[in-house]
């Protein structure tokens, strides 16, 4: 696999780790909230962020970055 994977799977587990270290109730707070979304809310959530990741790759990819 490509450094670049690799580099951005690293930023993505530091970036989620870093709520549950530094603020650990209202983590947990957020993810009890979320439970009680519907499942409508969620998958256009989770669509969103999908298509915001595929964008950005594209956006490095054609700039070289990637």
């Amino acid at each position: 696999m490509n450094s670049t994977i690799w580099l951005a799977l690293a930023l993505v587990l530091v970036l989620e780790g870093l709520g549950p270290m530094l603020m650990p109730r209202i983590w947990r707070r957020m993810i009890l909230s979320l439970t009680q979304l519907p499942d409508r809310l969620l998958h256009r959530f989770g669509g969103g962020l999908v298509v915001a990741g595929v964008v950005i790759y594209c956006m490095l990819s054609r700039s070289g970055a990637a």
